[in-house]
């Protein structure tokens, strides 16, 4: 039951305010990450456990106005963020109200680690194309 509650709270996560004000569609899916000898594979995500490895995955379609945007994730505190799929990805690890980069931002007196991420986001710079973004997460 708990795993179902956790599926389904990971893909109704808002996307944030700004990618809601530009009027795109936000697909979100959760994907469970499987490595073995053969190499990692993607499953869309029914059941998980503590441990498993998740892909949270956001696409848009495009739009005919050539605008940019930023996309905004919560990350669950039911999981560890743990890296983006692309460069340049702005992470909070107090709710979003500081953003920045790892290796930037601090808790205290230490630099604040992956597993610290609360938010993650992204800018955009045209939503003409359709687009996909993902970030990798474990889940607690």
């Amino acid at each position: 039951m708990r795993a179902g509650l956790l599926l389904a709270s990971l893909a109704m996560l808002g996307t944030g305010a700004a990618a809601a004000q530009s009027a795109l569609s936000i697909k979100r899916s959760v994907y469970l990450e499987t490595r073995s000898e053969a190499g990692t594979s993607l499953s869309p995500a029914k059941t998980i456990k503590s441990g498993d490895r998740l892909v949270m995955v956001m696409q848009w379609p495009g739009t005919e106005a050539p605008r940019s945007f930023t996309l905004a994730s919560k990350v669950p505190s039911t999981v560890l963020y743990q890296r983006s799929s692309r460069d340049g990805a702005e992470v909070s690890v107090d709710g979003g109200r500081k953003w920045g980069r790892l290796g930037q931002l601090s808790i205290g007196e230490r630099l604040a680690a992956p597993e610290d991420v609360t938010n993650v986001r992204w800018r955009i710079a045209t939503a003409k194309r359709p687009g996909t973004l993902s970030y990798s997460a474990i889940v607690r």
